[in-house]
């Protein structure tokens, strides 16, 4: 299995896995290797790829730049799936306040340096980016997902895959942050890889939640101790591809 999984790596590891046959939202991140640009990419990568990346493309991410007056007006007629115009406007309007403040990465290192757990990096974020902005909405909620506690349900993948991107560093990920040590990624579970791993082996657990992502990753690190989330775009591809 291992073999298997470390050539399945070293074919998807290459630039010409992200073109416009074979589309993902960090093609889009990849233009601007921005932290902040790149956290709207993964939030908003949900639902068919091919609307994701049309959507991501549409939008002026200048916009961070300006003040709230101007997002509002240019956002007004923009929108996405679950989100409305203005959960879009206040996305924006809560990383243009956090940007103001601080780096994500910081935010996020503050929350990951307790114990080295990547769910408390993200509770600390969660927290600040809910604390500066106080809009909500059932929209706004989905997009940034529920501040994890005592019992974590999510498989929070959409944020597995920014820390993913930001932590590692090849020709797939961005590895714009420095910090965070790749050994403790956990795995972006979507349903590609949720479906695939129970096929070839990898997962036991049936359920789809944050349960799963734990045992996998686990699992992934007997091949891989050091950089277990580095398989996670092949088994993804090898769904997506409909290959296994």
């Amino acid at each position: 299995m291992k073999e298997f999984l470390d050539n399945e790596y070293n074919i998807r590891n290459n630039k010409a896995e992200l073109n416009l046959n074979k589309l993902d939202p960090i093609i889009v991140a990849k233009k601007y290797k921005n932290e902040f640009i790149s956290l709207i990419c993964a939030l908003f990568a949900y639902g068919n790829v091919k609307q994701i990346v049309k959507f991501l493309n549409s939008l002026d991410f200048s916009l961070l730049e300006e003040n709230e007056t101007k997002i509002k007006l240019e956002l007004n007629n923009f929108y996405y799936r679950f989100q409305s115009n203005e959960d879009l406007i206040q996305f924006f309007i809560t990383l243009k306040r956090v940007k103001s403040l601080s780096s994500i990465e910081d935010i996020f290192y503050q929350g990951y340096k307790k114990n080295r757990q990547i769910i408390n990096g993200l509770q600390e974020l969660l927290e600040f980016l809910y604390d500066v902005n106080s809009y909500r909405s059932k929209g706004y909620e989905f997009l940034l997902g529920k501040i994890p506690k005592d019992k974590i349900k999510s498989p929070y993948k959409r944020w597995n895959m920014y820390f993913r991107w930001m932590v590692r560093n090849d020709n797939i990920d961005l590895g714009l942050w420095k910090n965070i040590d790749k050994k403790d990624l956990l795995i972006p579970l979507d349903t590609h890889t949720f479906n695939v791993s129970k096929k070839i082996g990898l997962l036991k657990r049936k359920t789809y939640d944050f349960k799963a992502v734990v045992e996998l990753t686990n699992k992934l690190k007997e091949f891989d101790s050091h950089d277990p989330v580095k398989y996670d775009f092949a088994i993804y591809r090898l769904g997506q591809e409909k290959i296994i």
